[in-house]
């Protein structure tokens, strides 16, 4: 698949995920018609525990979600790269300390971490928290092994000869040359970031009740599952499918990545 097409798949993605709410035929909190109501003329995925528009609580049950994991994703990109990119230009001080700290978060699980930082913040923080904590040491992992690559390239030789300071060679040469590198890593942390935020829906540590939330509603259907099973299946469907697109947005970022120049 080429990466335009991809691109727009994930794009129109995000956004009916994020403008779901304007597209939704009732008030996703509101009581509608009886509980756990099957599939029927005025409700496609039939209703809920509390009688509540199954079809219109997905279409806004993933603004908040995917706007939480957006946010995450970009905070653990930019700590990575940032810190990858020093990393892999300073000296060899700088270098061990950076990626010395760097695998010692990588020894703590994510979803643990997310977990242990829930109990004292909402859950909304914590996911940021746990995607910085756990991804931001594979970024700068990977970008400092790039910068070590194109370092000793000539146009960075050129670049340093003309007498540019280091930040300027690094942001204007060096990260340039990454940027389909760059751009997979950031799809890669959206996909966990996902991950992270579902996880912590389902173990009660996400959105709160009445909020309609992709990971919530899997953990308020559950009950009613046999009498509506399309309760469950569409909020599952919904993550399914931004977490295989993301995916999918990564593996073509990684395959059309220009490298060095």
């Amino acid at each position: 698949m080429r990466s335009v097409p991809v691109a727009a798949v994930v794009l129109a993605l995000l956004a009916a995920a994020v403008g779901g709410p304007l597209l939704a035929p009732h008030d996703p909190t509101g009581v509608v018609a009886a509980a756990w109501q099957a599939p029927g003329p005025g409700h496609p995925l039939g209703t809920d525990g509390l009688g509540r528009d199954v079809w219109s609580r997905v279409l806004a049950g993933g603004r908040d979600l995917v706007a939480t994991a957006a946010v995450a994703a970009v905070a653990a990109s930019a700590v990575g790269v940032a810190g990858g990119l020093v990393a892999g230009w300073a000296g060899r001080i700088a270098d061990q300390a950076l990626t010395g700290a760097a695998d010692l978060l990588l020894a703590v699980p994510s979803l643990l971490l997310a977990l242990v930082v829930a109990v004292a913040v909402p859950g909304r923080a914590a996911v940021v928290v746990a995607t910085v904590c756990g991804g931001a040491p594979l970024t700068l992992r990977v970008v400092r092994d790039a910068v070590h690559d194109v370092r000793h390239a000539g146009y960075v030789e050129a670049a340093r000869a003309r007498g540019e300071r280091p930040a300027s060679v690094l942001v204007r040469e060096v990260l340039p040359a990454m940027r389909g590198l760059v751009a997979a890593d950031l799809g890669l942390r959206l996909v966990i970031a996902v991950q992270i935020a579902s996880a912590l829906g389902l173990l009660g540590f996400g959105a709160a009740p009445p909020a309609p939330d992709w990971a919530l509603m899997l953990r308020e259907n559950m009950p009613g599952v046999a009498a509506n099973p399309a309760a469950v299946a569409a909020p599952a469907a919904a993550l399914g499918l931004v977490t295989v697109t993301l995916a999918l947005a990564v593996q073509t970022a990684a395959r059309h990545d220009g490298g060095p120049r």
